[in-house]
């Protein structure tokens, strides 16, 4: 199950998003914003991210209208390694090479084709395991 929040700037962005997981037989859970009026989306990207953190959601997908706030916002939850991306090299090898467990993306600098197609790189790709990727990310404090 993906847990998939936004703010306002985000919002038509995230149906679209859900759309398109629910078409790939991905279960979804939607923790908002519900509308496009302004909101604040550090209650957002927290919600998201302690849903991930517990272990009740595999991976978590946010969107903002830069997707920075959201990054920011999610990796202060422990064990929360959230990705901002914008081209589909980084959502892979945010993947492969930190297992990264949150994707953020911005809604006003990502249009909706190129998001669609993050969204499937990061889902997609398998963490490596390999030792060194291990190494680095038991480094993270």
């Amino acid at each position: 199950m993906i847990a998939i929040g936004c703010d306002h700037g985000g919002y038509e962005l995230k149906k679209e998003i859900i759309a398109h997981l629910k078409n790939r037989g991905i279960e979804v859970k939607d923790f908002g914003c519900d509308s496009n009026e302004s909101c604040d989306y550090p209650v957002y990207a927290n919600a998201v991210a302690e849903e991930v953190s517990a272990g009740n959601c595999e991976l978590g997908i946010l969107i903002c209208g830069t997707g920075i706030g959201m990054s920011m916002v999610a990796n202060k939850v422990k064990g929360i390694r959230a990705a901002h991306c914008t081209d589909c090299f980084s959502a892979r090898a945010t993947k492969e090479h930190n297992n990264a467990n949150v994707l953020c993306l911005g809604a006003r600098i990502t249009g909706s084709g190129l998001a669609l197609m993050l969204v499937d790189e990061f889902i997609d790709t398998p963490f490596s395991e390999d030792e060194r990727h291990i190494r680095r990310i038991n480094m993270f404090s």
